[in-house]
């Protein structure tokens, strides 16, 4: 009898632990849920709309827009800009910035991408977070950069959200969703 008792908890913790829908913190740490709703926002300065998931804390400093949620964050930091960036612009002038300020910072890969608002270029890189106040725990995570340009303006969205988060259908909600202001 006492077997079957450990066997039938057993069960119950395994069942406890598992299971479909990415219930598990492992697993889903950082991910944003796919029923998130998402709200239009006009960054201050930045001459841009987009979508940002609702209900995310929004702050600005410096000229930057920051939007952030537990372990996920999106950044819009607006400028002047002569000409549109380029693969070979981001990488000789924007990497040594993020290399001397994004903890053990590791570069992905440099490309063009379009979206509605126009070609953009996208940086892939990984690096950590500050330590949290409370815990000390440090996360790392994976950063998406596009560097957006329209009639003088350069505008960078950074998204940003632990390594292995499945945040692919929401960062491209938010890149899609980008449209110029008059």
């Amino acid at each position: 009898m006492a077997a079957t008792i450990a066997a039938g908890l057993a069960a119950v913790v395994i069942a406890g632990c598992g299971g479909s829908g990415g219930g598990g913190e492992a697993s889903s740490a950082g991910d944003i849920p796919d029923n998130q709703a998402f709200v239009i926002q006009m960054p201050a300065g930045s001459g841009i709309t987009l979508k940002v998931p609702e209900g995310w804390a929004g702050t600005t400093t410096g000229g930057t827009t920051a939007f952030t949620d537990k372990l996920n964050r999106i950044e819009i930091t607006p400028m002047a800009a002569p000409s549109a960036p380029t693969p070979q612009s981001v990488l000789a002038q924007d990497v040594p910035e993020l290399q001397g300020r994004v903890p053990k910072f590791e570069i992905g890969a440099t490309s063009t991408v379009n979206r509605p608002a126009g070609a953009a270029v996208l940086l892939t890189y990984k690096g950590d977070t500050a330590p949290d106040p409370v815990t000390g725990k440090v996360v790392r995570d994976e950063f998406e950069r596009y560097a957006f340009f329209h009639d003088g303006r350069e505008t960078v969205v950074t998204l940003s959200g632990p390594v292995g988060a499945d945040n692919v259908d929401p960062w491209r909600i938010v890149t899609d969703s980008l449209a110029w202001t008059p």
